[in-house]
């Protein structure tokens, strides 16, 4: 079974770190973007940010600076280490990837279950 799995989420005072994990396991081909998306109660599901096989990113405007995207392609995993953190970042984070699942197939979008991440005032 292929699977996303999300962690490093947690509780954090205002200004802190967290750095979130996303594996992708199982029985997997090729491995395209990978990136982060966030959602907040009461709102959409926002790209928080991303990065390519060829290691190009994008980041949202509300987290330049703060937040860096990295990827491991051995270990089929995708970080986000999240610094100087603000109580506007408190979300559910999600974990995002493109995966082919064998030579024939196409790049198809994977999702984790999501991470807490909670920053307090």
């Amino acid at each position: 079974q292929v699977q996303l799995v999300e962690s490093g989420g947690g509780l954090v005072q205002t200004g802190g770190s967290l750095r979130l994990s996303c594996a992708a396991s199982g029985s997997i081909f090729t491995v395209g973007a990978m990136g982060w998306y966030r959602q907040a109660p009461g709102k959409k599901r926002e790209l928080v940010a991303s990065i390519t096989n060829g290691g190009n990113t994008n980041y949202a405007d509300s987290v330049k600076g703060r937040f860096t995207i990295s990827r491991d392609n051995g270990k089929n995993t995708v970080y986000l280490q999240m610094n100087s953190l603000r109580p506007e970042d408190t979300a559910v984070y999600y974990c995002n990837a493109g995966l082919r699942l064998n030579a024939i197939s196409r790049l198809r979008p994977y999702w984790g279950q999501g991470t807490q991440v909670t920053v307090s005032s």
